[in-house]
């Protein structure tokens, strides 16, 4: 049997004309927050009230922050601003290194050295593809 498997999880689906569930919750949330305010307050406090409501509505609606709806982006900001911050800083020191650790540190690393016929034939060795040993030189045919 075959089953569909969903795709597009993480797309909401357009349920109210050209808009999602939430974007239509804070659409009307925001007409409706605004008729209350000019219904109930003085015109000239309701009309510095409704522009702020308006704005706020249509950024939660539609604007995304770094393609996160902004309700996330103002939850982080008020988190940021009321919780407790502590910043530390403390400087420490960094220990002179002594030059006969660096010495010990030298002799323990291990480079082979390859002299210039022996990096010639290594590399005209991986061009051919042909199978040489590069520490001894010998193909890793057998001979016997």
């Amino acid at each position: 049997m075959r089953y569909q498997v969903p795709q597009f999880t993480d797309v909401e689906d357009k349920i109210i004309g050209p808009f999602t569930v939430r974007q239509f919750l804070y659409l009307v949330g925001g007409a409706g927050m605004s008729f209350i305010v000019y219904d109930f307050l003085p015109i000239y406090l309701s009309i510095i009230l409704i522009l702020v409501i308006a704005p706020l509505s249509l950024a939660l609606a539609f604007y995304k922050v770094n393609n996160k709806p902004f309700i996330d982006f103002l939850e982080s900001a008020f988190l940021y601003y009321t919780k407790q911050n502590l910043y530390i800083w403390k400087k420490q020191p960094k220990s002179p290194v002594s030059k006969a650790s660096d010495a010990s540190n030298k002799a323990q690393v291990l480079v082979p050295k390859l002299s210039n016929s022996k990096l010639k034939e290594l590399s005209w060795s991986l061009d051919i593809n042909e199978n040489l040993n590069p520490l001894t030189g010998e193909d890793g045919k057998n001979t016997r």
